[in-house]
């Protein structure tokens, strides 16, 4: 594939090193706003977006209108997120967006949500969400914390809601930490008074985050529509 890297930062020169390995070509470097860059779809079949917030939701329908399909694991601009699928839709072209591209992150958003639909009835335990980041993370909390909480409010009813830091007893408080050089943890845990229960995913570098975009991109080649992730992996372990 020929792809082009939505944001130049340490993800999209991860994802440039592993798209290389795996016989892709970088055919365009955007630092973070793609405004000033020619776009030609007849030489991108793909572009991969881990911009910025401010940037991205321009970056993303910029190519949609010029029939490029987009793979964007950029957070903290959901505010347009309809938008940016409606702009792709009346292009007829396709668009991923995951919070958190990292394969064994969407095994742990499985098991987030088995383990919210066992809980549901049990009233004893209060939920609570950490997640760790490295210092530059623009957002908090992160979107895969975000995920995390929307799934359990999906699956339990007397969850209504998520807060950072402080949170009413029916809401689920998230708690964003920022420590030098962690790609990322993320905790789920379940306590009452006799025991509690923790499920985590700890990020051992950002090599599984930009491995994931890159099997997302191969994924959504030649396609059209709105896909997530969860179609990635069903396709993944269909094969």
């Amino acid at each position: 594939m020929k792809i082009a890297l939505l944001g130049y930062g340490k993800m999209g020169k991860a994802i440039e090193e592993i798209a290389e390995k795996r016989g892709h070509k970088i055919v365009l470097k955007v630092e973070e706003d793609i405004e000033n860059y020619d776009l030609d779809n007849s030489k991108i079949d793909i572009a991969i977006d881990f911009s910025v917030p401010k940037a991205a939701f321009k970056n993303i329908t910029t190519c949609f209108k010029q029939g490029i399909p987009v793979v964007s694991g950029t957070t903290g601009w959901l505010d347009h997120y309809e938008k940016a699928k409606k702009v792709c839709e009346e292009n007829n072209t396709a668009f991923i967006y995951a919070s958190n591209f990292s394969l064994g992150v969407n095994v742990f958003f499985e098991l987030n949500q088995k383990l919210a639909n066992m809980m549901k009835g049990l009233e004893d335990y209060s939920v609570e969400i950490e997640e760790i980041h490295h210092v530059q993370k623009l957002d908090a909390p992160s979107g895969t914390a975000i995920t995390l909480a929307e799934q359990i409010i999906e699956k339990n009813p007397r969850v209504n809601g998520w807060q950072l830091d402080d949170a009413e007893k029916d809401e689920i408080p998230v708690y964003a930490k920022r420590v030098e050089d962690v790609p990322g943890t993320h905790t789920v845990t379940y306590d009452s008074e006799i025991d509690k229960i923790e499920i985590v995913h700890t990020a051992k570098s950002r090599q599984g985050f930009a491995l994931g975009a890159v099997v997302a991109a191969e994924y959504l080649k030649d396609k059209t529509g709105i896909f997530t992730m969860k179609d990635v992996l069903a396709d993944l372990f269909q094969n």
